[in-house]
């Protein structure tokens, strides 16, 4: 018989009183996913681990103090993760950024490698000029696949400021390919 799995509010009361199971569920719910969004936007699966373990770490030590999220575990986690990420930028320049280099069942000719290959040597650069902010919409709403309303509740912003965020984050990728002819 399948456990089944606590909603997301009742989870994070349970984990504020440090209830073991509720923790543990917490981790298996939401740390595949935060390694996902780290390792795309790391680029380094070690690094992705170490921005997971520390996210979990910190949410502990925040629950520990009697703070940390009221509501809304998973943007907070997001949240939590995002500041890790930007605080390693800020202390070394940034790794190539992941998108999926080898994905299955493809053939392609070896011009083909090449010119694909460019194409996400170009993204990747075109990406790291973002702000932190436009990144992190643009690896959620396309990457991740979340709607709007997830990513404000991540960003602790209005749900406009997600889509200007979004807005000027597309426009500025829009020019930098189009200087690269990659449109």
């Amino acid at each position: 018989m399948e456990t089944q799995l606590l909603p997301e509010n009742e989870l994070l009361q349970r984990a504020r009183r440090f209830d073991r199971p509720a923790l543990a569920e917490a981790y298996d719910r939401y740390s595949p996913a935060l390694y996902r969004y780290a390792l795309r936007r790391l680029g380094d699966p070690e690094l992705a681990e170490e921005c997971v373990a520390e996210t979990f770490s910190r949410l502990l030590q925040a629950l520990r103090h009697e703070r940390g999220p009221r509501d809304h575990l998973q943007a907070y986690l997001y949240r939590t993760a995002h500041n890790w990420i930007v605080d390693h930028y800020r202390r070394q320049p940034p790794a190539p950024l992941a998108l999926d280099d080898d994905l299955p069942g493809q053939e392609e000719t070896p011009e083909e490698a090449a010119r694909r290959h460019l194409r996400q040597g170009h993204l990747r650069q075109a990406l790291q000029e973002l702000t932190p902010d436009q990144q992190q919409v643009i690896s959620l709403k396309y990457l991740e696949g979340w709607e709007n309303e997830a990513i404000a509740r991540v960003l602790a912003r209005p749900v406009g400021a997600v889509k200007s965020l979004q807005h000027r984050a597309l426009a500025h990728l829009q020019r930098l390919l189009k200087d690269e002819d990659l449109i």
